[in-house]
């Protein structure tokens, strides 16, 4: 198996990931304030924790195996911290149920959905190569991509049910699927760091 300290190439790619999901939460985040909507700010907060988490793992890739599975047990918790705000979001959203707008919610769910595709096309062949570090990275990528998905079909079907609930759905669907991401990012971490123990 080829190191990370030794692939050029899976640093690149991380460096594009991080800028990429940067710069899109600063554009979804905007659109899902303006228009209301649960699942894009969900889904806006995943993309900066997304940057965040590429960051750190860019930080990572050289240190041992056991200083990679503790940073790889902390994303396990960073994970979750989208489906948090994501539950807040949706408790508020209940008080005051408005259908978000239909048409911007769409063109910021499927500019999403391409960014999240080429981060997940980007991270691959790389899933493997540091254990939980990049196997976080390509979950998120792939979770993310899956929930874009979601939002662009929600989009469709309040157009033809104008209603708050399956916008409420839809970002209580993504905050269950980076938990699941969560548990497979810490079940991989405390394996490699059982490994490494001497």
């Amino acid at each position: 198996m080829q190191t990370a300290q030794n692939d050029p190439a899976l640093r690149r790619a991380i460096r594009i990931v991080v800028l990429l999901n940067g710069a899109y939460f600063g554009v979804e985040f905007v659109v899902a304030r303006l228009i209301g909507s649960v699942s894009l700010l969900a889904d806006s907060i995943d993309f900066m924790e997304d940057a965040a988490i590429n960051s750190l793992i860019l930080l990572a890739l050289n240190w041992s195996v056991r200083q990679r599975a503790r940073i790889g047990m902390v994303l396990a918790g960073i994970l979750l911290v989208p489906g948090l705000a994501t539950l807040w979001t949706a408790w508020q959203k209940i008080s005051e149920p408005v259908a978000p707008a239909v048409v911007p919610l769409f063109w910021a769910g499927a500019g999403a959905l391409l960014v999240n595709l080429t981060c997940a096309f980007l991270l691959t062949r790389f899933r493997h190569h540091s254990g939980s570090l990049t196997k976080a990275a390509f979950l998120s990528a792939r979770n993310d991509a899956f929930a874009n998905v979601a939002i662009l079909v929600m989009a469709l079907i309040t157009v033809w049910y104008p209603s708050p609930w399956p916008d409420l759905v839809v970002g209580l669907g993504i905050a269950l699927m980076n938990a699941d991401a969560a548990k497979e990012v810490w079940q991989a971490a405390r394996q490699e760091h059982r490994n490494a123990e001497p």
